[in-house]
């Protein structure tokens, strides 16, 4: 074995000089300043979550955690987003994914991207721009917006202000059933083709944070709220300013609004009353609040087009199934016959991914587009989707699969013990 002697390695040192500017300017990276406040902050977001904490530092505590919260001690929220925490992606390599594609099919009619806007009521408490300027968004980036019937926007005035959108409408089936078909028809001269029934609501949940922040629904002012809304004036100043809130598919039926929520809330629900829903609307027809395989069985049975695993986003009952650990009985359940859309807990590109590679066509968000709301208005929700897709085409590339599609049998959940 030889030896290398000091010698041998030379005796060279480094020079050292004066830069010049010639050197020093390349290094320099000051980007133009952005002026706008509303584009400085979007563009600092990087994902939901920091669009969450923008929507909490700009709106109301009240107001706020009317959509961050959920019902009693908010285990059935927790443990979702705990679900997605141990999702594992199976990466393949030396594949081509210079090209891939978020594309797919919803209910038929081709989307950008695995992802319907879930229905949200009295969205425009959130921000005064409200369903009108999420549904533009959504029409944008080529995803389903669902109207809900506890909104703040009418059916027909949200579908002349954004008539390019996939407009959905989201249904209560009420004890009064010449009340509902009242706004069936509503909803079917407006030009709606999909009805989404939810059908985890026999009695509100109990969510506790609205009750000891002073918030009614309807909103309502007291000493406590009057505080809090005046800690934010440009908040204050919009909705003070714009229409007045309130439920505005419900204008032509008699009674209070706490009457009407009554017979929104219907604990006698059954599945003689789908069936009646079934075959009083011609269009696709969604379920929403799936959480059991059995009624995942029997709804497709009675022949709907699609269905929602879904807990409510952890609004209704707490300690509820979590749906991604559903999901894959469920998709084996149904095996096809019907669409199998997936929310609670979704908070990025990658979530939607993992609900898809684990059986669901699509997924659905109402916290993530109103957090976005809250930070931006209809620029934030056009930032939220830039997020969204950005996350999901780098999880495809580093998963090594050019379409969604191709994440079935991709993605596993860990045991969580």
């Amino acid at each position: 074995m030889s030896s290398t002697n000091g010698s041998e390695l030379g005796t060279r040192k480094i020079e050292r000089k004066l830069p010049k500017w010639s050197d020093f300017s390349p290094l320099l990276g000051f980007k133009k300043p952005e002026f706008d406040p509303v584009e400085r902050r979007l563009q600092r977001a990087l994902t939901v979550k920091d669009l969450a904490e923008a929507a909490r530092r700009r709106t109301p505590k009240s107001v706020f955690y009317y959509v961050h919260g959920a019902a009693e001690a908010e285990l059935s929220i927790w443990r979702a987003r705990e679900a997605f925490s141990r999702v594992e992606f199976e990466p393949r390599v030396l594949h081509d994914v210079a090209d891939v594609s978020t594309s797919t099919t919803i209910l038929g009619k081709e989307a950008s991207f695995p992802l319907i806007l879930a229905p949200t009521g009295f969205t425009r408490m959130m921000q005064h721009e409200g369903e009108i300027a999420v549904a533009r968004s959504a029409a944008r980036a080529g995803v389903p917006y669902t109207l809900s019937t506890m909104g703040t926007t009418a059916p027909g005035d949200l579908q002349d202000a954004v008539p390019s959108g996939t407009n959905w409408f989201q249904l209560y089936l009420w004890k009064d059933r010449d009340a509902t078909r009242q706004l069936i028809e509503q909803v079917r001269a407006a030009g709606y083709d999909t009805l989404v029934l939810t059908v985890d609501t026999p009695v509100a949940g109990n969510r506790l944070r609205d009750t000891r922040n002073g918030l009614t629904i309807p909103p309502s002012l007291s000493m406590k709220t009057f505080i809090d809304f005046a800690m934010y004036p440009n908040w204050w100043a919009n909705i003070l300013t714009t229409e007045p809130i309130e439920f505005a598919s419900l204008k032509s039926f008699d009674g209070t609004v706490a009457e009407l929520v009554g017979q929104m809330f219907d604990p006698s629900l059954n599945l003689d009353d789908l069936q009646w829903l079934r075959d009083e609307w011609e269009g696709s027809l969604v379920v929403k609040g799936i959480q059991s395989v059995e009624d995942a069985k029997r709804v497709v049975d009675l022949g709907v087009d699609a269905i929602v695993v879904s807990n409510h986003g952890g609004r209704q009952l707490d300690r509820a199934p979590t749906p991604l650990e559903l999901l894959p009985k469920v998709a084996e359940a149904v095996n096809g016959r019907a669409q199998i859309f997936l929310d609670t807990g979704i908070l990025s590109g990658a979530d939607v991914l993992a609900a898809v590679g684990l059986g669901a066509d699509a997924c659905m968000v109402g916290r993530a587009y109103l957090y976005a709301l809250m930070a931006g208005g209809e620029r934030g929700v056009d930032r939220m989707f830039e997020i969204m897709r950005s996350e999901a085409l780098r999880t495809m590339q580093l998963t090594g699969v050019d379409s969604v599609t191709e994440l079935r049998g991709r993605v596993s959940l860990r045991d969580s013990r």
